[in-house]
């Protein structure tokens, strides 16, 4: 088939999507599709007549890879029309040729729905679930509320908008989070006033809401669902800290287990949650669900992950690979889901 893999874009999470994205074009390479890789934001300025049948080095294409966050306002710079479409050059004429686009973007612009809308408007098919549940998984404050209507358990917790003054206060230990990030950028444990302060500031950088939550003391676990069956518990246990960025994206920094060592009870309690999760999001094709177990073995769902991470170190990959279903699978399953 033809495949457009869109990576990239202008998320805080940018060079993490073009990490998953050169990792599953190079497999549905392997898997004999003419893939192509293109970067959303920057798009393609060369002749796209028969794109699919030439021979180009699309890793080369979209340019060097890094492992921290972009400076967006230099990646912006690049664009000659100033960007004044999200959309970079031929990225619509390439979805439009293609026979479904595999989507690679991870944060706003990507994993919010907005993308997902444009490409249903054009009648393109694309991996991942639709702009309805995007949007709602990518509001971690409109998650919580559907949590709890769903009564899936969740950390109690308030909305905070920029500006104002909390009406009560989560005790402390609390995580303060950007309402729509991702990638665990903008996310701080506050243990005092001056902490709670301080990790305020830093959420609101990258959102003008922020999510206050209760910390839950205890084990972290992620649970993917295909098609609405749960994966493999994996536990994640970083060696130093919680599971922020850098804990997430380098390599040796995280003890991650899968399947995860639990009993049985607690091995199916977290996939039956996961898989309601899916549900209540309304979400299709594939997710992931983020969880906490405190020391009583109660668990919180944190949040579900519409777009999860297809890089060397990602759950998902681990997860299925747990069940005997490698990467280039993986990729193939998915797409044929879309399909």
């Amino acid at each position: 088939m033809k495949i457009v893999v869109l990576a990239g874009g202008t998320s805080t999470e940018r060079d993490v999507s073009l990490i998953s994205g050169s990792m599953i074009y190079q497999a549905l390479k392997r898997k004999g599709h003419q893939a192509i890789l293109i970067d959303v934001y920057l798009g393609y300025e060369g002749d796209i007549e028969g794109i699919f049948d030439k021979d180009i080095d699309w890793t080369a294409q979209i340019g060097g890879i890094r492992e921290t966050n972009p400076d967006l306002a230099e990646i912006k710079a690049l664009r000659k029309d100033g960007g004044k479409s999200f959309f970079g050059p031929n990225v619509l004429p390439l979805c439009q040729a293609a026979d479904c686009v595999f989507m690679a973007l991870h944060g706003a612009n990507g994993e919010d729905g907005k993308i997902q809308a444009c490409l249903e408007l054009l009648g393109v098919p694309y991996t991942g679930t639709d702009f309805v549940s995007s949007a709602m998984a990518m509001d971690k404050g409109i998650t919580k509320d559907i949590f709890k209507a769903y009564d899936i358990p969740t950390p109690v917790g308030i909305r905070l908008k920029k500006g104002e003054t909390e009406s009560e206060k989560v005790p402390y230990p609390c995580i303060v989070k950007a309402c729509c990030g991702g990638s665990s950028v903008g996310v701080c444990i506050a243990r005092n006033d001056a902490e709670y302060e301080a990790a305020k500031e830093e959420a609101f950088r990258y959102d003008n809401e922020a999510v206050i939550e209760q910390y839950i003391d205890g084990r972290e676990f992620s649970v993917g669902v295909m098609a609405g069956k749960a994966l493999p518990v994996i536990e994640i246990a970083p060696k130093v800290g919680f599971y922020d960025y850098k804990n997430k994206y380098q390599e040796g920094s995280t003890v991650e287990t899968c399947p995860a060592e639990l009993h049985e009870e607690q091995t199916k309690m977290l996939q039956e949650c996961a898989e309601k999760v899916f549900l209540a999001l309304r979400l299709k094709n594939y997710a992931r669900m983020d969880f906490r177990m405190d020391a009583d073995g109660k668990i919180y769902c944190l949040e579900a992950n519409t777009l999860p991470g297809m890089t060397p170190t990602s759950l998902l990959p681990q997860e299925a690979a747990a069940i005997g279903i490698d990467f280039e699978q993986l990729c193939e399953m998915i797409l044929e889901a879309a399909i």
